[in-house]
Parts: C-alpha cells; sequence; structure tokens
C-alpha cells in the first residue's frame, strides 16, 4: 500500500494571464508534517484552496487515498476527511468554544439542516465536538465565548473545530501569523502533538517555527515547486538560498 495520502500531478491555476500554481507536482506521505514555503506571491495560499476544494484547478489532478477529488466541492472534500484552516480566523464569535465545535461536528452529518435526528447521532456530534476541545488543549475553555479569548486562543479554537470534523490531513494557512511569541511556542507543540495522529500540510512564514515541525519542504516561487526534501536538504540547497532563504552572506 502506498504511504502517499495525498498527490498532485500537473496542477495549475490561472488568473488570466497570471499562473498561480504552475503545473505543481508534489506528493504528500501520510503522518508527515508537509511546510510550503516560498516568497509572498509563490502561490502557496492559492494551492491550500485548491486542495480544499475552494478553487476549481485550470488543469491538472488532485489524489486523495487514491480518489481523484480534483473537481469536489469544498463540504464532499471535507467528508472525506480532509480539514482546513484559514489565514483569518473563521470562527463564530458569539458561540462558546463547545458550541462553535459542536456547528463543525454537525457537518459531518452530511447535511447542518437535518436537526431532528436520533438521539444517538447527536450523541455523536457532542463526542466530536469535546474531542476536538481536549485535542486542541481547550477543554478547559469549552464554555467561554470565543470573543472573550486571545487572539492565540482564538486561532486554537479554529484547530479544534477543524479537528470536530474528525479529518485524516489538515490543510494550515499561516496558523501563527499575527501571534506573539508565547502564543506562537503554544500552537506550534499543538501542530506537533497533532502529527502524531494526522498528516498535516502547512503553511508558515515563521522559519524557527517550520524547521520545528516539517518533515518534508516544498519551496514554491512563482507558482511553480522549485524543490522538495528534508530540512536539511533545503536548508542546503543553493537554488532556495538564492530564491527565498538568502546566502550565508544575508543577502536576498
Amino acid at each position: 500500500m502506498s504511504d502517499i495520502i495525498l498527490k498532485t500531478v500537473g496542477l495549475y491555476k490561472q488568473f488570466g494571464a497570471l499562473s498561480a500554481v504552475d503545473h505543481a507536482t508534489i506528493d504528500f506521505k501520510q503522518s508527515e508534517v508537509h511546510v510550503i514555503i516560498g516568497p509572498n506571491g509563490a502561490g502557496k495560499t492559492t494551492l491550500i484552496n485548491l486542495l480544499s476544494g475552494d478553487l476549481l484547478p485550470t488543469g491538472g489532478t488532485i489524489h486523495y487515498k487514491d480518489q481523484e477529488i480534483t473537481d469536489l466541492p469544498p463540504d464532499q472534500i471535507s467528508l472525506l476527511g480532509i480539514g482546513r484552516s484559514y489565514q483569518k480566523t473563521n470562527i463564530f464569535p458569539e458561540f462558546t468554544c463547545k458550541e462553535n465545535c459542536w456547528l463543525a461536528g454537525q457537518s459531518r452529518q452530511g447535511s447542518s439542516m437535518k436537526f431532528f435526528k436520533a438521539a444517538s447521532r447527536l450523541k455523536e456530534v457532542h463526542v466530536r465536538a469535546e474531542k476536538g476541545l481536549e485535542m486542541a488543549g481547550l477543554t478547559s475553555q469549552a464554555n467561554t465565548v470565543a470573543s472573550a479569548m486571545s487572539y492565540g486562543e482564538q486561532r486554537q479554537l479554529e484547530i479544534a473545530m477543524m479537528l470536530a470534523t474528525e479529518p485524516d490531513l489538515l490543510l494550515l494557512d499561516e496558523p501563527l501569523a499575527g501571534m506573539g511569541t508565547e502564543e506562537a511556542t503554544e500552537v506550534t507543540k499543538l501542530i506537533k502533538k497533532l502529527s502524531e495522529d494526522h498528516t498535516i500540510i502547512l503553511i508558515e512564514h515563521d522559519m524557527d517555527a517550520v524547521f520545528a515541525v516539517a518533515d518534508t519542504l516544498t519551496v514554491m516561487v512563482n507558482g511553480a515547486v522549485l524543490e522538495t526534501g528534508t530540512p536539511e536538504q533545503i536548508r542546503a540547497s543553493k537554488a532556495v538560498q538564492e530564491a527565498y532563504l538568502g546566502d550565508e552572506d544575508g543577502d536576498h
């Protein structure tokens, strides 16, 4: 059995004359933290949007667990076991943490509009909500209204909501953006912990965090994949140094 859980083949997305993602072929292995890095405008978020179904590709294919998902909408991709977070916090600020996670867990039932469920089905949703909070380290804040939480805690809540859908693969788009050092450290620990049981595809600009959690790195420049390898290989790559990380003299 292949250890590749998700792969793209010749994936591209054009906006007019701009190739935001340019024929990207990438293998994502089961139970790895695979970090996508690159300068602004490299196509990282567009790639995540294609993987999550938020954007349809211009061409190429996406395969998840040997099933082609290229043209599936986000709700169907979520039901297959792919969770996603966004650059901007995507929560319900007037609801408690548990209510936020309950709503996320309810989406796993296939239709959030079917309110009259058997008691056993509703219990499943509560279990998923509580499990999401526990995994994200927010059990003690289950009854806290989301708007009363710190920014870092709200980012944790978004991850908890994603976990309440019971995904196998997590797409995390800059989860540390806007955080102070202490909050970023906590969320980095959370990502490392989640990587024990999940495949994680991560976009992040914090290079300390990237090299702390990454098993594999893919570097994108101008929509194209420049190089994929271990953190050590990427650190040593002259092409990557010139294009993105900067050389040893501090250029770029």
